[in-house]
């Protein structure tokens, strides 16, 4: 059958070329007469493709030295818990939160479990269409940290740019929630103490978690952090602490190697905007579709719009999956329509949508 064009939130479509390698070596990884899935994590094989992972994460993403990089499981939402059981080990732990979304929503009732938690920004009276200026936040000067998603996958809202907590006077570390944008773009890593991202929208399968963190910022858990989630221990032990998981990490691998073949960040954040900007074009033009979103925080792989008429949300729904294209309904919570254009999708996927997207709205 001709391959759809998957649009789906996540877990997201991947590289086919990916898919291939993957598929090439399922039941043989490099004439071991072994698959990654069924090998010793502690083993000689597996240790390679460990380290090798580790060492394209860190060339692709431009990750510095100060960072350990993490894998971990339980997803973004485990992190809502782990990263306060890590960070507020200190007394009366304070965390602002700036809640721009239903990701960004879950973290802050979370957290308010191990420290005390102050919205800094609450974009539920704008619907969760923009982001207020950061000097007009609620921040206090003594946070343990601050928390933001830099893109909601739900509402479409990303950060073109994160904010200098140094610049507005706040000796934080800001902790972002990248799951759905990390590898799209180059990330701040200045600005940054602790970045988390959930594999399984551009990194490749469900089953493990993405966590940089800063060393110094190693040894600041609470003494009820289960030892598994404990980052100090993770990182002391390679993200072998407990049986990591193989197959996930070894897809991760070749999803970086792929990038590579992209031309690296520069190349991939490239293939975004064109993407994006093309999809946002069609649907600004549109007298059927909308997208509400604040310009200025338009997400490049989250793109959800309305219908003007919600009768012709089902139809559309059906049409567009009799043309292969396929996971375009919206989030339950907000409706209508969402088209996830993660690095994986080509720009091919997104002209089939905007070419169906006219032909539908002409029929009209």
């Amino acid at each position: 059958m001709t391959r759809p064009f998957n649009f789906s939130a996540g877990p997201a479509t991947i590289p086919l070329a990916v898919l291939n390698k993957a598929g090439a070596e399922i039941a043989d990884w490099r004439g071991t007469g072994m698959g990654v899935m069924e090998m010793s994590h502690r083993g000689a094989s597996f240790g390679e493709i460990l380290n090798t992972t580790l060492a394209t994460v860190r060339e692709v993403l431009a990750v510095p030295a100060e960072f350990e990089i993490l894998f971990m499981q339980g997803g973004g939402l485990a992190q809502n818990a782990i990263v306060p059981m890590n960070l507020c080990g200190g007394a009366h732990p304070k965390v602002d939160v700036a809640v721009t979304g239903s990701w960004s929503q879950k973290s802050y009732a979370e957290a308010k479990r191990y420290a005390d938690v102050q919205m800094a920004f609450d974009g539920k009276p704008h619907q969760f269409h923009t982001v207020a200026p950061v000097a007009d936040w609620q921040l206090r000067a003594d946070a343990t940290y601050v928390h933001l998603c830099s893109n909601e996958t739900i509402h479409g809202v990303e950060f073109q740019s994160l904010p200098d907590l140094k610049a507005l006077g706040i000796d934080a570390p800001l902790v972002i929630d990248c799951s759905s944008h990390i590898a799209s773009r180059a990330v701040e890593w200045d600005k940054v103490g602790v970045a988390f991202a959930g594999a399984q929208k551009n990194l490749g399968p469900a089953g493990v978690t993405m966590v940089f963190v800063r060393s110094e910022l190693l040894n600041q858990a609470m003494a009820i952090c289960p030892s598994a989630f404990n980052y100090q221990l993770v990182s002391n032990n390679t993200s072998m602490y407990n049986t990591p998981p193989t197959y996930s990490i070894y897809m991760i691998g070749l999803v970086f190697e792929w990038l590579q073949s992209q031309g690296g960040i520069a190349g991939i954040e490239a293939q975004n905007i064109a993407k994006s900007t093309r999809l946002y074009d069609a649907i600004d033009r549109s007298s059927l579709y909308r997208n509400e979103v604040d310009p200025a925080f338009r997400s490049r792989m989250n793109v959800p719009f309305l219908l003007a008429d919600e009768a012709l949300n089902e139809r559309f729904l059906a049409e567009a999956k009799a043309a292969n294209l396929l996971s375009l309904k919206g989030h339950k919570s907000v409706g209508g329509m969402r088209a996830s254009i993660y690095n994986a999708m080509p720009l091919s996927g997104v002209e089939a949508l905007v070419d169906f997207m006219q032909d539908f709205e002409r029929r009209q």
